[in-house]
């Protein structure tokens, strides 16, 4: 996938293919017994025909498969049809449309849109039983571009190592969940120890890194924060409503990468939810490095329908 910095320097990148790439189809995939192996396999597509791509979920997804996957996975489609290595993602939007089967190949079919001067798009459609259940549009823009520069502090919070790894405490039934997302380390960081702002409802601080070290080539850092991005976003509509357990699921995402960054580092994500009326709530995110850079913003809208229970008749 052409088109990122390097994320260890901020350079750009011209050295050997990436690792997140596609192949040509084949046959079965072989047995994953590494965790790592198998997440980088969720990110690695087959390549059908000229910007015609599948992937597969994680074995042990839930009912339903993950839509940062999903999400991820289209960036990569879109990456590997942007032929100018100098063309860096900066920005994509997606929608949710239907919910994906994890025991199904997703198949991406990417449409050209655009290749100017300056920036290139790409249109993302993943689609199982010939139906869409994602459609996203990214935009690369060339490398080197100069302009004015400016970014938001990174407010105060307490260091990650201050916070107890929750896979160390886990049990019960939320012992699945965490075997799912077992290769990131995620802190949400207790509110009573967060520094809130008046001006802001629902507010939540997540620190969070991918647990073992990732390639050096930046698609995989790019690609594994989109994957990441979709985790925890939508808790922060919660945060206000403590005891409040609506339906949720992801409507729409929109990610814009500013500066290059590590995912096997610590990362802050700042998170809010200014607004929910009418069975969905509005939240924002702010991805800062451990260094105070801002490195990316992510904005999303979710369901969040009231519980009703149905009681049979006897």
């Amino acid at each position: 996938m052409s088109g990122f910095h390097r994320p260890d320097t901020g350079e750009f990148h011209r050295g050997p293919r990436p690792q997140v790439v596609a192949r040509p189809a084949r046959g079965n995939n072989q047995h994953v017994t590494d965790a790592r192996d198998d997440f980088v396999r969720r990110l690695t597509l087959e390549q059908v025909d000229r910007d015609i791509f599948t992937g597969r979920c994680h074995a042990g997804a839930p009912q339903r498969a993950f839509g940062g996957q999903v999400a991820a996975q289209s960036l990569v489609a879109a990456g590997l049809t942007v032929e100018d290595p100098d063309r860096v993602v900066h920005s994509l939007h997606g929608y949710f449309l239907r919910p994906g089967d994890p025991d199904l190949p997703t198949v991406f079919l990417v449409d050209r849109i655009r290749d100017g001067r300056s920036f290139a798009t790409r249109r993302v459609t993943g689609v199982q039983r010939g139906e869409a259940i994602f459609s996203m549009s990214a935009s690369f823009h060339i490398a080197g571009d100069e302009g004015i520069e400016h970014q938001d502090r990174m407010p105060p919070v307490i260091a990650p190592d201050d916070i107890a790894d929750r896979r160390d405490t886990v049990s019960g039934s939320d012992r699945a969940l965490f075997a799912e997302w077992e290769n990131f380390d995620i802190r949400i960081v207790p509110r009573d120890q967060m520094e809130l702002s008046d001006y802001l409802v629902a507010q939540q601080r997540v620190w969070f890194r991918y647990r073992h070290r990732l390639p050096d080539d930046p698609v995989s850092h790019i690609c594994v924060l989109a994957y990441m991005s979709d985790m925890t976003l939508l808790g922060s509509a919660k945060a206000a409503h403590p005891d409040a357990n609506p339906q949720s699921a992801s409507l729409d995402h929109a990610m814009w990468f500013h500066r290059p960054f590590r995912m096997d580092d610590w990362l802050l994500y700042v998170e809010d939810s200014p607004s929910a009326h009418g069975a969905r709530g509005f939240c924002r995110g702010s991805i800062f490095a451990r260094d105070g850079r801002l490195i990316a913003s992510v904005t999303q809208e979710g369901l969040m329908r009231q519980r009703t229970t149905t009681f049979a008749l006897k």
